[in-house]
């Protein structure tokens, strides 16, 4: 009987009957351990004429949500951010209401970061704010991070403008739109505003101080003059650029007069403690000049893109606003038309603190200007007497010269004369 050769893989395993591959042990080599061959074989079979080969099937990988394969840890972290989406989703069932979409992505977006604060091992932070309601109560509690995001509907990324703890990161003014709520960052005032509530977070600052009392005081029943009241969140923000605008006159109205005087003694008086305060005074008008442009600057920005606006109008109400349009849809006409006459009320509000603003910057910056002219005018004042002090040490000079050379004089013509000191005996 003659043996036939071993020409390709698949003859060997049409030749061979397909017997079980037995599996390796995890983590060693691969060793393949032949079978034992059956009775009936032929004895060539036996001798290696015909080697019996099984069809080797590889180990399939396990395959991820896209088809490509992945390892153990991999599929540990799809079970883990299916988890968190869960429980995002089931937050957000429970608390209902409101825009569906946003409010599932704040649930799920708080559930990841704090399956990261808890991953991380680090503390998840609390503030301690004071929250005023549309009615006028108030109360002091502390707030975590991930209550903050569910509450307000806000991302991470948006807490940064209003976070005490990064106030040298977000110095500039801010008055942030967003869907559920409104975030103000004016100086030391950071606060942010929802549909019937406010949180106020460096509320023992002297602008979060000015800011409760000013708000608290528009919301009394007794100061409303029979007028229709205007939202909660527009109220807010009346509240706020009207502290911040009042903080920055009386500032004004604080050094104007010091600097004026200064400006009246400083051509008769030039003394070091008079230089210093007028040194100081111009720090001063600096620093205010500065805070009164860039909040300026925010009003025009905001004045100057009216989608902002219609926003801060359509919030609470059932409207949506058109991105591309920058039309307001409402389901009922009354709110459009409530929307669009809020609209004209939050634009004559906002030119009119901006005219109070630019006002309080030009002031600001005519005194600094004043200040610069007699800092100016001092310095033409001390060359002309540096100049005066040169002339009479030139004079100076000039006499001793003249001194000296008839000292000169005399010195040259009394070298021959006799003095009679050497013959004269002591």
């Amino acid at each position: 009987m003659a043996s036939v050769p071993l020409s390709s893989p698949s003859q060997a395993g049409l030749l061979g009957p397909p017997f079980p591959l037995l599996p390796p042990p995890f983590g060693a080599c691969l060793r393949y351990r032949l079978p034992r061959l059956p009775t009936g074989l032929s004895s060539s079979v036996r001798k290696g004429g015909l080697l019996p080969l099984p069809l080797l099937v590889p180990p399939r990988a396990a395959g991820g949500k896209d088809g490509r394969a992945v390892t153990k840890e991999e599929l540990e972290e799809e079970e883990e951010e299916f988890e968190v989406t869960k429980e995002g989703e089931e937050v957000n069932q429970e608390t209902g209401g409101g825009s569906g979409a946003t409010k599932e992505a704040a649930a799920r977006g708080s559930g990841r970061f704090a399956a990261d604060y808890v991953s991380l091992g680090v503390r998840e932070p609390v503030y301690e704010v004071i929250e005023v309601r549309s009615n006028g109560r108030m109360s002091t509690k502390k707030i975590s991070r991930r209550q903050l995001l569910k509450s307000s509907g806000l991302r991470l990324r948006d807490t940064r403008s209003v976070d005490p703890s990064l106030w040298l990161m977000n110095s500039m003014p801010s008055l942030l739109v967003r869907e559920q709520a409104i975030l103000l960052n004016l100086g030391s005032l950071r606060a942010i505003a929802m549909y019937a509530r406010v949180l106020i977070f460096n509320y023992n600052s002297p602008g979060g101080k000015a800011f409760l009392g000013l708000l608290l005081s528009r919301l009394n029943p007794r100061n409303i003059n029979g007028g229709p009241a205007m939202p909660f969140q527009l109220e807010v923000v009346e509240a706020a650029l009207l502290s911040r605008i009042q903080r920055l006159e009386q500032r004004l109205m604080k050094i104007e007069p010091h600097v004026a005087t200064l400006l009246e003694v400083l051509p008769n008086r030039l003394t070091a403690d008079v230089l210093e305060q007028l040194r100081l005074s111009k720090q001063a008008l600096v620093e205010l000049g500065s805070r009164a442009g860039d909040l300026k600057q925010m009003l025009i920005d905001l004045l100057d893109d009216p989608h902002e606006i219609r926003r801060i109008c359509i919030m609470g109400r059932n409207c949506t606003l058109d991105r591309l349009s920058d039309i307001v849809e409402c389901t009922v006409p009354l709110e459009k038309q409530i929307a669009e006459e809020e609209e004209e009320e939050i634009e004559m509000l906002l030119e009119n603190y901006l005219q109070r603003c630019e006002s309080c910057h030009g002031q600001a910056e005519r005194l600094l200007n004043s200040a610069r002219e007699m800092e100016d005018s001092i310095s033409v004042n001390l060359s002309s007497r540096r100049l005066e002090v040169s002339r009479v040490e030139l004079l100076l000079q000039v006499g001793t010269f003249c001194v000296a050379i008839g000292a000169l004089i005399a010195g040259i013509f009394g070298m021959n004369l006799k003095s009679y000191l050497e013959t004269n005996a002591v």
